[in-house]
């Protein structure tokens, strides 16, 4: 059986800067739902983009699983987030869907890493058919 290697680019959870900067907004009481938010995003939240795919670990316990392969990515979204220590991220997808990646650390970097693969796809050409069968 033959596999195909996978080099990770980023593992790992939401910005611990976001984290902090909700906790301390949760000492007033409009902040408290943000702070919520923020240490649920802390505790069962992950991020891992590969050489491969983005997967996105998320939902009420890390319960939910999504996974998207670079072709499937039509556009990257960005917003700074922390004084641009940290940012949030949308994946819009071709066939219309939206990905979000919340409080994503090194947000330039995975963008431009992201960026870099999508067009490593659609510059690559188009799988041959296999000889003997036709289109």
């Amino acid at each position: 059986m033959t596999t195909i290697q996978e080099d990770v680019h980023y593992d790992g959870g939401p910005a611990k800067g976001d984290l902090i900067f909700n906790i301390l907004l949760g000492f007033t009481l409009i902040g408290i739902p943000f702070t919520i938010g923020a240490v649920v995003r802390a505790f069962w939240l992950r991020f891992r983009v590969t050489s491969r795919r983005i997967s996105v670990t998320g939902g009420w316990r890390g319960k939910e699983k999504t996974q998207v392969v670079y072709s499937q990515i039509r556009e990257v979204r960005t917003v700074p987030r922390g004084f641009g220590a940290w940012g949030d991220m949308v994946l819009v997808l071709t066939d219309g869907a939206r990905l979000e990646l919340r409080s994503m650390p090194r947000f330039r970097e995975i963008e431009a890493y992201i960026l870099e693969r999508i067009q490593q796809k659609t510059s690559s050409p188009a799988e041959k058919a296999v000889e003997g069968f036709a289109a």
